[in-house]
């Protein structure tokens, strides 16, 4: 079995704290992910998987809880030499490709801006080739890296993103919806640039989206999120052909379909919060339904899933 990479226990990131207008944007979430895996995470848009991305990598302070790499809590770390350490292990590739880059930067320094902080080349000469061999990594070509980001397409802008991340040789990578801001043609071309990297230099993905059908065909496994909580975790394959809670349901019933038929008389499933009524003594947490299968439910729900699937 893989060794676990990352290990988020209890997190919790709140906006506005002690306010009256706390939002509990992660409310309790964990989950694990393995080395040379892709973990998807999904939801609607505000559920908190953005947040939950950026807490794990530190760009928010986590309210509660920890997040563990290789063993070591990230938000105990306090030297700055650890904190750099860490960022050249984990990297971020953004949901815009038109905000994430500075447009008065040429793409070579904007690719060669972590190789500079990690001092990784010994001259210019080097940087340099670390750079030509990024952007032919990614598709793109050597005179790319004079031009500046406005001169590129949308994807080609997230490839420059893509060897961005890819400039330190990372091991684990957040993929922030790196491919709602793109045109569905090139959605494709970059989610299989991002499977080719990872079986080239086995790397570990957290592949944030919100469009189903795209993240069961990178990853492993898959995570939904609701309003800051994880409510089911399963294989990709698994979730999809027998997702437990109400909610995942309801998000898989409005995937559409390529049939015109079938489309027409497909049935979506609206999913009610208010049909689930808990109290405190319900003890809500994650319960391994079937073997690598968790829910988010109550004991009463727990034996009435294993009674459905029985």
């Amino acid at each position: 079995m893989p060794e676990k990479l990352l290990e988020v226990k209890h997190l919790k990131k709140y906006f506005n704290q002690g306010k009256p207008d706390m939002v509990k944007a992660i409310d309790d979430v964990t989950f694990d992910i393995y080395q040379g895996e892709t973990l998807g995470l999904v939801g609607e848009s505000g559920c908190g998987k953005s947040t939950t991305g950026r807490t794990i990598i530190r760009l928010y302070e986590a309210t509660g809880g920890q997040v563990l790499y290789r063993g070591q809590d990230i938000h105990k770390i306090k030297s700055k030499k650890a904190l750099r350490e860490l960022n050249k292990k984990m990297q971020m590739i953004f949901q815009d490709p038109y905000a994430s880059l500075n447009p008065r930067m040429k793409v070579a320094d904007i690719i060669a801006e972590g190789i500079d902080i990690h001092g990784i080349a010994k001259s210019n000469t080097e940087r340099m080739a670390r750079v030509y061999e990024l952007l032919e990594t990614v598709g793109l070509n050597r005179e790319h890296a004079n031009r500046f980001p406005h001169e590129f397409s949308g994807g080609q802008r997230q490839r420059i993103g893509i060897a961005r991340a890819l400039a330190v040789n990372p091991e684990f990578i957040i993929a922030d919806e790196p491919i709602s801001a793109l045109d569905v043609s090139i959605q494709a071309q970059v989610v299989n640039l991002l499977k080719r990297l990872q079986k080239e230099h086995g790397l570990t993905y957290l592949f944030i989206a919100h469009d189903l059908s795209m993240v069961k065909y990178i990853s492993d496994r898959i995570g939904v999120m609701y309003f800051g909580k994880l409510v089911e975790l399963a294989p990709s394959d698994e979730l999809y052909k027998n997702p437990i809670h109400p909610y995942t349901r309801s998000l898989l019933s409005s995937i559409p379909l390529p049939d015109p038929d079938a489309e027409r008389n497909r049935k979506r499933i609206q999913y009610d919060p208010k049909s689930h009524q808990y109290t405190e003594e319900d003890q809500l947490k994650m319960r391994e339904v079937r073997p690598g299968h968790f829910v988010y439910c109550s004991e009463k729900e727990f034996y009435q899933y294993r009674q459905n699937i029985e």
